[in-house]
């Protein structure tokens, strides 16, 4: 049989289940079935029921990794590695980030300048573990090393540091310095120039107290 009939479209929570002559079916998002306009007594082939299922697939592929990014953006291979691991194939993720790149939404670059920005603003991190954080995003070397290229690791650990004085104020300079320098090892700032920092520090809150 080349060709099927529509027997019926059934409107659920999922979106549209499409009913076949012959007792079989397939589910189509609403959007989908709205563009495709399906009906009762439509005669389909098996290509474009093929068609339509490829549509769908790339729907739902789409959907999905645009509700991945709406947190915030997302490099190519998160955006790649979380729709393979739910059962997108291949070719649907290719055709999707191909989408999302004409859109403007996925662009590595960018990405990187981001995560940057939103580091050094609110979580501090040296260029070392900046590098490595994007490394493991899967972001080209060439595109890491160009927005790392002038991060002031001084300045990160006199800002993180700034920040996690608040929470250290009213212990005594052996147990600050302990503290402190251990917050600062593990935002990847070495022991040089956390040392420095612990210091300065301490100077501007000593300076800072009542005589």
């Amino acid at each position: 049989m080349n060709t099927v009939t529509v027997v019926e479209t059934r409107k659920n929570r999922q979106g549209v289940k499409v009913i076949l002559d012959g007792g079989s079916a397939f589910s189509l998002s609403l959007a989908v079935a709205a563009e495709a306009g399906l009906h009762k007594g439509q005669t389909l082939s098996i290509p474009e029921i093929e068609r339509l299922k490829s549509t769908e697939q790339l729907h739902r592929s789409l959907n999905s990794a645009l509700r991945y990014m709406s947190p915030r953006p997302r490099s190519e291979v998160e955006i790649r590695t979380r729709l393979s691991r739910h059962g997108f194939d291949t070719e649907t993720i290719q055709k999707v980030l191909a989408e999302l790149k004409k859109q403007g939404l996925v662009d590595d670059v960018a990405f990187a300048q981001f995560w940057r920005e939103n580091r050094e603003n609110f979580r501090p991190r040296s260029r070392r573990f900046m590098e490595l954080e994007l490394k493991q995003k899967g972001v080209d070397a060439e595109i890491i090393a160009e927005a790392t290229i002038d991060v002031d690791d001084d300045q990160g650990a006199y800002r993180a540091a700034q920040k996690k004085a608040r929470s250290l104020s009213g212990l005594d300079y052996p147990s600050f310095r302990k503290r402190m320098g251990s917050f600062l090892k593990r935002r990847g700032f070495d022991y040089e120039l956390s040392n420095r920092i612990i210091d300065r520090i301490w100077q501007e809150q000593s300076s800072e107290l009542p005589d």
